[in-house]
């Protein structure tokens, strides 16, 4: 929609209020709502100011102020506030210049599309991420100075399978590892995940497919890959939708990564493909059917994804994820349909338009602009300089004998070591001014002070476990 049209739009809908959502440097939307009547046509050009020292990772008191503008291609009608309201996603700029604010995601986001084309190489991105989540009935947990606890419940999972569920117990409760397509009574979450395909196909976006996930109150529902920038948009509508709806069931959604000990963790397999001109550049006669184009971008993904994980697994949980033995992808190697690599050639058929990648590292506690922002910088380092990513790892890798498996290279064992590894390899981020060194250092600064050495200086539970009789 144009601007004067997204008002007409509010208007022949009976909207009363307008709410404007940017993303924070972590990956949440935040918001702040007007009256209709307040939301003139010049906010699309001149904003409106907000207090930018309270967002995590962004202002410092003393030059606070900040503009949000809308984007009215994002106007939808929020589905669940109770008075009718129109809702716009937002870029973040200076207010003095309009120019685009170097810590708003959405921007690095619009910033690495530009810089694509900037290249020649393609003109259009596509990204087709596979976020999934947890559904829990009951989420508990505490950090205070002398104690600290978590505890998750779910009425379908296994723990259960024992409790006195109001003097019966009807049994039907997955086992772990067991989760992936039950059918009803065993899949009880089956109306819940199509009320959230319904709701997201009101907001415009095509869902393709649902199902139950392999650990205890895992789901999965995939919608249309989009361009970049946009899909983004709909991956921030999608995890909006799954928490809402779940809290509507009396029930708590969740993307981290690895929430329960010993079972499957989420993570957000993302699909990718250039194109230029209307047609696509990853199909050829190399392997896979792919083009010498698809090869150098994975050779660029996979080099750099040491350093990437950093923003693609930004939390301490995601590495509690890519372990072995949870079918995580934790080897640096791509191969044809293969699962246990972490980049993946599906077998998409013979149309060139369906030909692209996937890359399995990534986790859904991610920032979507952020994430693909960064697999984007690698991909095109890759092609632009040629880098070629070895012989494909056509084996079950999870099996392979240790003295292989050594040999392949692997994702880093926590977000320190990730870290670390994108301070010594960001060059690539910062071409095109994507990224910025501002922003890689608040960055880092944000997931040092906030994150590890918060945790590092706080006992575990099960560290009590392990060394409280010593």
């Amino acid at each position: 929609m144009k601007p004067e049209e997204v008002l007409t739009y509010a208007r022949e809908r009976g909207v009363k209020m307008v709410d404007l959502k940017f993303i924070d440097l972590p990956g949440m939307w935040q918001h702040f709502t007007v009256p209709l009547n307040e939301f003139k046509l010049d906010v699309f050009e001149e904003g409106l100011n907000f207090d930018g020292s309270s967002i995590r990772g962004w202002r410092a008191i003393n030059e606070s102020d900040m503009t949000v503008k809308p984007d009215p291609k994002t106007a939808k009608i929020d589905p669940f506030m109770q008075v009718p309201t129109l809702s716009l996603i937002c870029d973040v700029v200076h207010p003095d210049t309009h120019k685009p604010y170097e810590r708003d995601p959405r921007q690095i986001a619009k910033k690495a599309v530009a810089y694509l084309k900037s290249t020649g190489l393609a003109d259009t991105a596509y990204f087709g991420p596979e976020a999934e989540y947890f559904i829990f009935d009951d989420v508990r947990f505490e950090q205070t100075a002398n104690g600290a606890f978590y505890q998750v419940d779910s009425d379908e999972a296994t723990w259960n399978s024992g409790r006195d569920e109001a003097g019966r117990n009807l049994g039907y409760k997955p086992r772990m590892k067991e989760g992936y397509f039950p059918v009803l009574p065993s899949d009880t979450h089956h109306d819940m995940r199509t009320e959230i395909c319904l709701e997201l196909e009101k907001l415009g976006i095509q869902v393709e497919r649902q199902h139950h996930e392999v650990a205890n109150g895992q789901g999965e529902i995939n919608f249309r890959f989009d361009t970049m920038v946009d899909v983004a948009d709909k991956l921030m509508w999608f995890k909006y939708v799954v928490k809402n709806v779940a809290r509507r069931h009396g029930k708590s959604a969740t993307f981290m990564p690895k929430p329960i000990f010993g079972d499957n963790g989420s993570g957000m397999h993302t699909h990718m493909s250039l194109w230029k001109g209307g047609e696509p550049l990853f199909a050829g006669d190399r392997y896979a059917g792919l083009s010498d184009m698809a090869l150098h971008y994975i050779g660029g993904v996979l080099k750099h994804a040491p350093a990437t994980c950093a923003i693609t697994n930004p939390s301490t949980n995601s590495y509690k994820r890519l372990v072995p033995g949870f079918e995580a992808p934790v080897r640096l190697a791509y191969s044809y349909r293969n699962r246990s690599a972490a980049m993946r050639i599906p077998n998409s058929g013979s149309s060139p338009k369906a030909k692209r990648i996937e890359f399995r590292t990534p986790d859904p506690s991610s920032n979507p602009y952020l994430a693909f922002a960064a697999m984007l910088m690698a991909g095109i380092d890759g092609v632009m300089n040629k880098i070629h990513p070895g012989d494909p790892l056509d084996k079950d890798i999870y099996g392979l004998p240790p003295e292989e498996a050594k040999k392949v290279p692997s994702v880093p064992k926590t977000l320190d070591e990730a870290l670390e590894n994108l301070k010594a390899n960001h060059e690539f981020l910062l071409r095109g001014d994507v990224f910025s060194e501002d922003f890689l250092t608040t960055w880092l600064e944000y997931k040092y002070e906030r994150e590890i050495i918060p945790m590092q200086q706080r006992p575990a539970p099960y560290e009590f476990y392990l060394y409280y009789d010593l």
